[in-house]
């Protein structure tokens, strides 16, 4: 019973990462956009032009050709709001020849066929700034890579409990201040420490229900862990739906982060890196919790078990472990090319 409640709510863990590893997708959702030019909206509306018509004789290479570059990232150089411009023929009474009529950036800033908000439309990451999205995402991932090294090793120096603890707060928190950041240097930079602490905080989710059940039961709890990553995906999906507003989607990801800091009672610290850290007492604490839970008679071999039983000095944790044998080196290489 007790491996099934810890299995619960560390699965709840997982399906939340999803929002950080693959939020930009409706974080950073691009809608159809073009160039906004003073005058056109009066202008149509004094013509009764329909929208279909207001785009055709307004923006570049609008209709036949489809939303290209030149119509996202170009306007007319013509001035909308000056007389005399005829309703069914404006560019050519304006400037004769519309071979003629010169093209230039979106001074003014763009439209978007979206009714919600998005990274994009806030901070128009479109046209030439478009490569700012990416680089939001590139940040994401350069955490994750950053993260999942060391934050690997502050589990095992530390304990699996207190990394996974702390890597929560800092991504609760980090979150937040994404909702809330003023500019984009400031999201990109809040995103970036989530990515620091999110993906070693769900790595260390894994290992520690991992050794909280026997090998026999490693293999399922590790795919039902999978699992709730995806039904995570789902539930981001329809939250999505239901939030086309960015910054309020950010904050309904991120504000149940702040429930996981209940594990500090929920869920004990794994007795596999206790005995490893010669803390026998605590170790047997926990797995006489881990027995009554799951309603087993505790072995004889782990009720003697006590400080005094001392083998050897107590581990260290390395950076050289993952290629310190013959074994362990095939299994990190080919870990990291499957990455």
């Amino acid at each position: 019973m007790f491996s099934k409640q810890a299995l619960f709510v560390l699965c709840l863990l997982s399906a939340a990462f999803v929002p950080i590893y693959v939020g930009i997708f409706f974080l950073g959702f691009t809608p159809e956009h073009r160039c906004l030019s003073p005058g056109v909206a009066e202008l149509s509306q004094q013509c009764g032009w329909s929208l279909e018509e207001q785009l055709n004789h307004t923006v570049p290479e609008w209709g036949g050709h489809g939303a290209s570059f030149s119509s996202r990232c170009r306007r007319y150089e013509v001035d909308w709001n000056a007389t005399g411009i005829s309703c069914t023929d404006p560019l050519g009474s304006l400037v004769g020849n519309w071979s003629t009529v010169p093209l230039g950036p979106c001074q003014d800033g763009w439209v978007y066929d979206y009714p919600g908000t998005s990274l994009v439309t806030e901070f128009n990451l479109v046209c030439e700034d478009s490569w700012k999205l990416d680089l939001f995402q590139s940040c994401v991932n350069a955490g994750f890579f950053i993260g999942s090294m060391s934050i690997g090793y502050i589990a095992d120096r530390f304990g699996r409990k207190l990394c996974l603890l702390v890597t929560i707060f800092i991504n609760a928190v980090s979150g937040v201040l994404v909702a809330f950041a003023p500019s984009y240097t400031w999201t990109a930079t809040f995103r970036l420490i989530q990515g620091l602490v999110s993906k070693g905080g769900w790595l260390t989710g894994y290992v520690l229900i991992a050794e909280f059940v026997g090998s026999k039961y490693r293999r399922s709890v590790g795919i039902i862990y999978q699992l709730a990553f995806t039904l995570g995906l789902l539930v981001l999906t329809a939250l999505a739906y239901a939030i086309p507003h960015w910054r309020w989607l950010q904050l309904a990801v991120t504000l149940p982060n702040f429930f996981f800091l209940l594990y500090y009672w929920c869920l004990p610290e794994s007795p596999r890196w206790l005995i490893a850290q010669k803390q026998n007492d605590k170790a047997v604490e926990v797995i006489k919790r881990i027995a009554k839970g799951n309603k087993k008679k505790l072995p004889l071999s782990f009720q003697n078990l006590n400080s005094e039983d001392e083998y050897g000095e107590k581990l260290k944790p390395s950076f050289l472990d993952l290629v310190r044998t013959p074994q362990i080196r095939k299994h990190t290489f080919i870990l990291m090319y499957s990455w």
